[in-house]
C-alpha cells in the first residue's frame, strides 16, 4: 500500500497535535476542522476501509469507538453530545486510505450532514 499520511503521522515524521494515544490507537486534532472540536481516531495498523475489516478486527473498531467516547468524557462535552463517524469510501467522503473516526463537537451539528 502506498504510504499515508496517517502512516506519516504515526512515524511522528509530520507533526499532529495528538490528544490520545494507547497501544492500538493514536487520537490527534482535524487540520481542517469542521466543528469546534474535531478529533480523528486511527488505529495504529493501518486498514484501508471499512470494506476492508475481518472478524478479528471486532474488538479493535470497538476500541476505537470506545476512545472516542473516553475522551468526550474528559474534555467535558459527553453530556452536550457530539458525532462519531467513519466514512467509507470516496463517495461515502473518505479522503485517506486509513480507517479513521471523526469526533465532532462543540457546536449543534444538523442532520443530515450533506
Amino acid at each position: 500500500m502506498t504510504e499515508t499520511v496517517f502512516d506519516r503521522i504515526l512515524s511522528r515524521e509530520i507533526p499532529a497535535d495528538i490528544v490520545f494515544e494507547n497501544d492500538e490507537i493514536l487520537g490527534f486534532r482535524d487540520i481542517t476542522p469542521q466543528a469546534p472540536v474535531h478529533v480523528l481516531f486511527i488505529p495504529k495498523r493501518r486498514i484501508a476501509t471499512l470494506n476492508d475489516l475481518e472478524e478479528t478486527d471486532q474488538g479493535l473498531i470497538g476500541r476505537l469507538m470506545l476512545a472516542a467516547c473516553a475522551y468526550a468524557r474528559c474534555q467535558g462535552f459527553a453530556a452536550n453530545g457530539y458525532r462519531c463517524v467513519i466514512n467509507c469510501g470516496p463517495d461515502g467522503g473518505q479522503s485517506v486510505d486509513h480507517i479513521h473516526l471523526h469526533l465532532l463537537a462543540g457546536r449543534r451539528l444538523s442532520w443530515p450532514p450533506g
